[in-house]
C-alpha cells in the first residue's frame, strides 16, 4: 500500500492496521520522499503492525519548461503539471532515506525494501548494506530491459565471491552502524587532497573549483609549466576536488596521522575525539557548561 495521503502518522497507522485485519497477505507500506521526516510515517506504519516498508517513492518535479509556448514539460494541450522525478538521480535521496529507518531506534530492525536509482549490482549492494533486505528497480528496466536484472545478479554474486561474503546476511546493515549524524562527526580528523601526477590529465577542473568556489589550494602553474597540485597549507579537505576530477582515484583524500603537523593550522594534529557539541564555538555547547 502507498502512504502518500498528508503521510500523517495517525492516518498511516490506522489504514496498516485496517489492512493487517483483512487481509492474510503480507503487507509492505511504500513511503514517500516527499515529506520532511521519513522516520515519522515509518514509525507510524511499524506502529500499525507493517510487515515491512518499501521506500522512496517518486519525488515531485518539473523536470523542464517549453520556452517557445512557456508551459512544463512534457505539455498536455498546453499545460503542465508535476511528475514523479525517478531514476539515478534519486538514488542518494533514497539511500539515506532508507539509512534514517535503518538506524532508527523505533524503526531498527523492521524489513526494508529499498528503490530509486537502482541500475547496478553496485547500487543494490550499497542499498543493502545501509539497511535494506531486498532491492526493486523500475526505471532501469524500463531503460535497459528486464536483462539487467540478471546483470545485477551475476555481479552482485561475482562481487560476494571475491570478498567473501557467503550470503546477504553478511552485508545487510553493515554499513549502518557507519552512519552518523554531522554533529557528531571527529573534528579532528584531518584529511588533505592528493594528486597522483602519473594519472593526472592536466584538464584543470580541480584548480578551476578550488580556486574560484572554494580556498585556492590546488596550483594551476610551477615553474612556469600547467602544473596541479595541492598546496598543503591551504588545504581544508573539503573533498570537491575529488568530486569535479574526471579521473577514477587521481585524486584522494589522504589523513594526516595523530601527531603530524598540519600546515594549515600549524598544529599538530590532536588524537582525541572531538565533535560540535563540545566545540568552544558552539553557544549550546557554552550554554551547557555553564
Amino acid at each position: 500500500m502507498g502512504a502518500a495521503v498528508g503521510q500523517v502518522p495517525e492516518y498511516i497507522e490506522m489504514v496498516v492496521r485496517w489492512c493487517k485485519q483483512n487481509t492474510r497477505m503480507p503487507v509492505i507500506t511504500k513511503l514517500t520522499p516527499n515529506i520532511t521526516d521519513v522516520r515519522k510515517p515509518a514509525r507510524a506504519a511499524h506502529a500499525g503492525g507493517t510487515d515491512a516498508v518499501s521506500l522512496i517513492n517518486t519525488i515531485n518535479s518539473i523536470t523542464g519548461v517549453d520556452l517557445d509556448s512557456f508551459a512544463p514539460q512534457p505539455t498536455i494541450d498546453g499545460k503542465g503539471s508535476h511528475g514523479g522525478y525517478c531514476g539515478p538521480a534519486v538514488k542518494p535521496i533514497a539511500m539515506n532515506m532508507v539509512a534514517e529507518i535503518a538506524r532508527d531506534p523505533e524503526t531498527h530492525g523492521l524489513p526494508i525494501s529499498g528503490i530509486g536509482g537502482i541500475t547496478t549490482w553496485r547500487d543494490a549492494a550499497e542499498f543493502m548494506a545501509l539497511g535494506a533486505g531486498n532491492v526493486q528497480v523500475c526505471t532501469a528496466a524500463m531503460t535497459y530491459g528486464f536483462k539487467i536484472v540478471q546483470e545485477m545478479i551475476a555481479g552482485l554474486e561475482n562481487w560476494m565471491d571475491e570478498k567473501g561474503h557467503a550470503s546477504l546476511d553478511d552485508i545487510v546493515g553493515r554499513a549502518t552502524p557507519n552512519v552518523t549524524d554531522w554533529q557528531y562527526l571527529n573534528l579532528n580528523y584531518v584529511a588533505k587532497a592528493r594528486i597522483d601526477q602519473d594519472a593526472c590529465i592536466k584538464c584543470g577542473r580541480c584548480h578551476i573549483a578550488c580556486e574560484d568556489t572554494s580556498h585556492q589550494a590546488i596550483t594551476s602553474m610551477v615553474d612556469g609549466k600547467r602544473h596541479f597540485e595541492v598546496i598543503e597549507a591551504e588545504c581544508v579537505g573539503c573533498n570537491l576536488c575529488v568530486n569535479v576530477c574526471p579521473v577514477e582515484n587521481c585524486i584522494t583524500m589522504e589523513p594526516l596521522a595523530a601527531g603530524a603537523m598540519d600546515q594549515r593550522t600549524g598544529k599538530p594534529v590532536s588524537p582525541i575525539y572531538a565533535n560540535w557539541t563540545t566545540h568552544p564555538n558552539n553557544p549550546m555547547a557554552k550554554v551547557a557548561a555553564e
